[in-house]
């Protein structure tokens, strides 16, 4: 069977329901709905165990009262991650979710940005037939750089997953570069892509980054399914989602990554993958907690 590495990083979510988001010096009334562990990479894997595919959990794990509800949560799920260290707590963040399912965060950020070489001494690279990394983990210069010099370790044959995120205007170029040199797999939507490309077309934009990745290329569309460009096209293909009634938006992007791992776990063609990812993205939509981890 083959095997995924999920880089990224466990946070503390602090749920919330708003009815609006507020305005500079406003205070808007909301509901709490409680706290969970969260973080991309964990909606990621849970996908990926959902999808019966087998993967490894690299998230940081530091000390702190963050920490220790992530490890409470891990121990609770016989969950473990590659990677532990001391010193600095796990992140945390506060999700507004607005009524129609929108998700805004504020984050605090924490041990996972912080990577280190050493963190990696139990990760066999060579064993990962598909890798994922979070562009959460690429916003800190240092830190990114520790990570992609471990990734240039993977096989040649294997394939990385960048997942852009919403913080892909704060990720320096530099690292933009090494992650195109490293023939990465570029997962972002349209907001994200305006912000990598400077054609003015839609996919003029996926053309060029397709040219500088030498890599396929996945647009999310949200309810219209996502846009796939590979280098063998000549030109890219929507691959609709069915509709669904909408709960929640937190977690679809990750979700959706990791149905697209699953897909290419067992042996699927790229856009059999990424309709596989619409699917499970449009499962988790529809569910208040945003992952498929506990499904």
């Amino acid at each position: 069977m083959k095997r995924t590495l999920v880089l990224g990083a466990a946070f503390v979510d602090v749920l919330m329901t708003v009815p609006r988001l507020p305005i500079s010096g406003e205070d808007v009334t909301g509901n709490w709905l409680g706290n969970q562990i969260g973080g991309s990479a964990f909606n990621v894997f849970g996908a990926l165990r959902y999808a019966h595919q087998a993967a490894d959990l690299g998230v940081p794990v530091g000390q702190g009262p963050n920490a220790d509800q992530v490890k409470w949560f891990l121990k609770q799920h016989n969950l473990s991650t590659l990677v532990e260290s001391d010193g600095k707590d796990n992140g945390w963040d506060l999700a507004m979710i607005e009524p129609s399912g929108e998700r805004t965060f504020l984050t605090a950020p924490g041990i996972e940005q912080c990577w280190r070489p050493e963190w990696f001494k139990q990760v066999e690279m060579a064993q990962y037939d598909t890798i994922y990394v979070s562009g959460y983990e690429m916003e800190a210069v240092q830190a990114a750089n520790v990570i992609l010099d471990q990734l240039e370790k993977r096989r040649p044959d294997s394939v990385l997953l960048f997942d852009a995120s919403p913080r892909i205007a704060a990720i320096d170029d530099t690292i933009i570069k090494r992650l195109k040199s490293q023939k990465a797999w570029f997962h972002c939507n349209e907001s994200e892509l305006n912000q990598l490309t400077s054609q003015a077309d839609f996919s003029d934009r996926v053309s060029q980054l397709v040219k500088e990745t030498q890599a396929p290329v996945i647009v999310t569309l949200g309810s219209r399914g996502s846009f796939v460009m590979t280098k063998q096209m000549k030109t890219g293909k929507l691959v609709p989602a069915t509709s669904v009634p909408i709960v929640n938006t937190i977690g679809a992007g990750d979700t959706h990554c990791g149905g697209l791992l699953a897909g290419l776990n067992q042996g699927m063609m790229v856009k059999d993958a990424v309709a596989f990812a619409n699917q499970l993205a449009g499962r988790v939509v529809q569910m208040e907690s945003g992952t498929l981890l506990m499904e």
